[in-house]
């Protein structure tokens, strides 16, 4: 497995780029401290009062904004919130994507039925009406955004493992574990599992930009968490003060752009990793 991911970051350019844009945000996350060079939620002061709507400079990078805070360190802190819900999300939609297919294309019959009729409903359902309301009850949350990408993306990877599930239950190999007397729990996770792992960190790497994005969109929208320092909460910050009427577009423009990169980074690993799976993509 480890193999098969460096070959794909040895021979495609998309995903060597993709992984190259994370690990340049995972450094800036775990530095965050060091290369902030304020709180991003304090309010800042001068000898002439709030430091307001200030330009850029050595002291704020990017100035600060309308309340006095520090443009340049919430973008940096805003870094972490990204990876995390990010990450948290890909593995959510890696795991029951996974579980769900194997179990789904393994057994068949009923079982297969009715987790097929829950993919159906979940892929019916508007996506970020139901994270809306999901923060309407559990209260605004970053992790919001995670439970709702696992539940609504989950069957996405499923039905695609199912697939592949089908035809592996059917190998020789498989067989011969059956009659060697194998439990279907060894035989699920030890003999098919490794099979279609390529195919659930496609489908992770996938759900990483999704979960980044609408976890912006929710903030944007105000159903974030006022004390968690996000890149969607600095957009929604830089819209209610009205910074594009101000001119202060460097108030804006960072994060959208941060946004920007970590979606398209997702994209270029995904069409990566597709590459190597479906060799006919290239041509």
């Amino acid at each position: 497995m480890i193999a098969e991911i460096y070959k794909i970051f040895k021979e495609n350019n998309y995903a060597t780029i993709g992984v190259c844009i994370y690990l340049f945000f995972i450094l800036v996350a775990i530095f965050a401290d060091l290369i902030a060079t304020n709180d991003p939620l304090r309010i800042n002061f001068s000898s002439s009062g709030l430091s307001r709507n200030l330009p850029p400079s050595w002291e704020y990078f990017l100035g600060t904004t309308s309340n006095g805070r520090d443009i340049f360190s919430q973008l940096i802190y805003g870094s972490r919130n990204a990876l995390a819900v990010g990450l948290s999300a890909a593995l959510a939609v890696a795991i029951l994507g996974t579980i769900v297919g194997l179990i789904s294309g393994f057994y068949g019959g009923w079982i297969d039925n009715l987790i097929m009729r829950l993919a159906d409903i979940a892929l019916g359902l508007p996506f970020l009406p139901f994270v809306i309301v999901l923060a309407a009850f559990l209260g605004p949350s970053s992790w919001n955004v995670v439970i709702a990408i696992g539940l609504l993306l989950w069957p996405n990877a499923g039905r695609i493992i199912r697939s592949q599930v089908l035809t592996l239950r059917e190998r020789g190999y498989i067989e011969s574990a059956k009659v060697s007397g194998c439990s279907n729990f060894r035989i699920i996770f030890l003999h098919i599992a490794p099979n279609i792992l390529p195919l659930s960190f496609l489908y992770g790497s996938i759900a990483i930009g999704w979960a980044i994005l609408t976890e912006a969109s929710v903030s944007f929208l105000g159903f974030g968490p006022s004390d968690v320092i996000s890149w969607g909460y600095m957009l929604q910050d830089a819209y209610s003060s009205q910074a594009l009427s101000l001119g202060a577009y460097i108030w804006f423009i960072p994060p959208g752009i941060c946004i920007v990169l970590m979606v398209v980074a997702g994209f270029f690993i995904s069409r990566g990793y597709e590459e190597i799976l479906f060799p006919k993509i290239k041509k």
